[in-house]
């Protein structure tokens, strides 16, 4: 069976209807914005502080953070010491991070994150600078409203997730400027959710698997939506084994390739805007296929894509293979999501809503 391609730029068929949206399981917020008549995804969040918990879609969505910890105040700019985002990342016991304070935070080390810890950076505005956050073996972080530019460093990535780190959030946050990846998530790092995320001057935007001898990666569980790929280079994500679920996110002005499908890579694009430009010369490739041989096997293989309601603008071309082999279906993994169709109204609302936010922090619930 061939690729299945649709949407309002590739046929004249419509694309499929939008799963309609479950109720929400919080009140809505009072000053919730809305749109071209659409709300904003899950924005009923912030009307509690931890309401954010359980607002993830997708395979991170039983992330609880630091949900049953208590509140920890971030006082200090400072690297580390007393006061310092450092000192809370690295306590045993679950936290809910927050900040008393709005600057940049210049990082000397990769800070490691411990379990069950909750970043939450609303109600500031907190650069992190110089490296980035490291998720190694840990378990249930959430990471919110956060910038993270100009990462400097052998393998220094904003967001590093591995090895074997599971239910990891990463929401609202901007990501800019790293010498290595922005958000890496590899060796058997699995039931992750990127959402709302804008990423902008880079070139390695995001990889997720380490290389063609780690399949233990095939575990890895990715779900990527209403993020703003804007006008970085290439892997929006790129993918080795594992399954990764693409929708609702808007890219742009990619350098070489938009998505890139590695050895036995699953990746399903539903509803997504891809749209060409930069250069010259302009790259209107989308999807990419790159053979490779796992450790384990002798065949030399690439990956699978699906697409189903992508937007493809500005002469995007989808370059799906015939064949491709077979994909995961998302609803056996996951029922509830925020999918509209792809629109000219979705690409503005995802320009508004992907990245650091300045909302107010919410009342804590307890």
């Amino acid at each position: 069976m061939g690729s299945r391609v649709s949407g309002p730029y590739m046929d004249s068929s419509p694309p499929p209807p939008p799963r309609p949206p479950s109720p929400p399981r919080h009140p809505p917020h009072p000053q919730g914005e809305r749109h071209g008549g659409w709300e904003m995804p899950y924005q009923d969040v912030d009307h509690k502080l931890r309401a954010l918990v359980g607002g993830a879609e997708g395979f991170g969505r039983h992330a609880i953070g630091g949900l049953y910890g208590a509140i920890h105040r971030v006082t200090s700019l400072q690297d580390n010491g007393p006061g310092s985002l450092r000192e809370a990342c690295h306590a045993e016991e679950p936290l809910w991070i927050v900040f008393e304070v709005s600057g940049t935070i210049h990082l000397h080390s990769y800070l490691r994150v411990s379990s069950y810890k909750t970043i939450d950076g609303r109600g500031q505005r907190v650069v992190l600078t110089g490296k980035g956050l490291q998720l190694k073996s840990c378990h249930h972080v959430i990471i919110c409203n956060l910038v993270f530019e100009g990462g400097r460093g052998h393998d220094v990535d904003g967001i590093q997730v591995k090895p074997d780190s599971t239910n990891i959030w990463i929401d609202r946050c901007t990501l800019a400027d790293y010498d290595d990846g922005l958000i890496d998530i590899t060796r058997q790092s699995t039931d992750i959710t990127v959402s709302r995320c804008h990423f902008m001057r880079h070139d390695k935007t995001m990889l997720i698997g380490a290389d063609p001898t780690h399949v233990g990666d095939r575990c890895i569980r990715v779900t990527i939506h209403h993020c703003f790929f804007d006008d970085t280079r290439q892997r929006h994500p790129r993918l080795r084994f594992g399954k990764v679920h693409l929708y609702n996110n808007y890219t742009r002005s990619w350098g070489i390739y938009a998505v890139c499908a590695g050895v036995e890579a699953q990746i399903v694009s539903q509803c997504n805007i891809y749209e060409a430009g930069g250069g010259p010369p302009k790259k209107t490739t989308v999807f990419k296929y790159m053979p490779e041989k796992a450790g384990d096997q002798e065949d030399v293989v690439a990956g699978s894509i699906s697409s189903e309601g992508d937007a493809f603008l500005n002469g995007a071309l989808p370059c799906l293979i015939d064949n491709p082999g077979s994909v995961f279906r998302p609803e056996d993994y996951y029922q509830q999501r925020t999918m509209e169709p792809a629109s000219p109204a979705l690409k503005d609302i995802i320009q508004l809503c992907a990245g650091w936010q300045s909302v107010p922090r919410p009342p804590d619930d307890r």
